[in-house]
């Protein structure tokens, strides 16, 4: 043999044994897995007596080691759904079932799992997932009769209530139409009374312009009886009348009014009246003198 055959014979060797050790690896994983299923299978079982004894914490743990044991272990998880359902822990519920149907490989266990989020969906009122739901379950056994039903339920309660939403919001539209024209006729209304304000304002004053002028005319009387009152108005005002003088002022006349020649006339004729008494008297004073007589004896 020579040493080219050697070398085959060694890489041969080198692959069996690599071969072999994987195939080792292998079957050691698949008898670890294979063992852990069995324990989280006794686990599930141990959950199921629990829960029918209603224990449900208790259930609830086992199911939940279970599940950590092995992820192949698809029916923990639904199990562990059904009691969450039971007991209206409708998010919780989902999840396992959600769970179940990813970890199942058979059709009837991922028929189980979407059938039951249905169901959920249906709790929740989210009519058009649960009719997707269905759908998936069908996909996986189409002879279920139940979940045909479902189905149907589901689409007609999804029609329903997308026929009262619509109907929620044409009502909405509508009372926000309504509104809105209200807003409008009330504009309008304030509008319309701005303008008969502005109307009667321009009429008021049209009217007191007219009052103003007619009081000017004096009653349309022309206009030079006008400016005599006027003016004898006028000349009443300065002098004031009879009934606001005292009573004093009333009983003595107001004197003459002379004027600056007849005031030098008058002390004049005053002054020659006072001459001529002065040589009146002057006369008599001459004429009365006494004479003296002499004794003739």
């Amino acid at each position: 043999m020579n040493m080219m055959m050697y070398k085959e014979i060694g890489f041969l060797g080198l692959f069996l044994i690599f071969g072999l050790t994987t195939w080792a690896q292998d079957a050691e994983a698949e008898k670890a897995a294979e063992k852990a299923l069995k324990n989280s299978t006794n686990l599930t079982w141990e959950a199921n007596k629990e829960l029918t004894a209603n224990d449900f914490t208790g259930a609830e743990s086992d199911y939940r080691r279970a599940i950590s044991k092995s992820k192949k272990n698809a029916v923990a998880p639904y199990n562990l759904g059904n009691a969450y359902y039971n007991r209206e822990s409708f998010s919780e519920a989902f999840g396992r079932y959600k769970q179940a149907g990813e970890t199942a490989t058979s059709k009837d266990g991922k028929h189980k799992s979407f059938h039951n989020m249905g169901n959920v969906f249906m709790k929740n009122k989210e009519y058009e997932k649960a009719v997707e739901a269905y759908k998936e379950a069908l996909r996986n056994n189409p002879k279920d009769e139940e979940t045909r039903y479902n189905l149907a339920l589901a689409k007609e309660m999804l029609k329903k209530q997308q026929d009262e939403q619509q109907n929620d919001q044409d009502k909405d539209d509508k009372d926000k139409q309504d509104q809105q024209d209200q807003k409008d006729k009330n504009q309008d209304q304030n509008n319309q009374g701005d303008n008969n304000k502005d109307n009667e304002g321009e009429q008021d004053q049209d009217e007191n312009k007219d009052q103003g002028d007619e009081g000017k005319n004096g009653d349309n009387k022309p206009e030079e009886n006008q400016e005599g009152e006027g003016d004898k108005k006028k000349e009443q005002e300065q002098k004031p009348s009879e009934g606001d003088q005292p009573d004093q002022q009333k009983q003595q006349p107001r004197p003459n009014q002379l004027s600056k020649q007849q005031i030098q006339n008058l002390l004049e004729a005053m002054q020659n009246e006072e001459k001529k008494v002065q040589e009146k008297m002057e006369a008599r004073k001459v004429r009365g003198k006494k004479i003296k007589n002499e004794k003739d004896w």
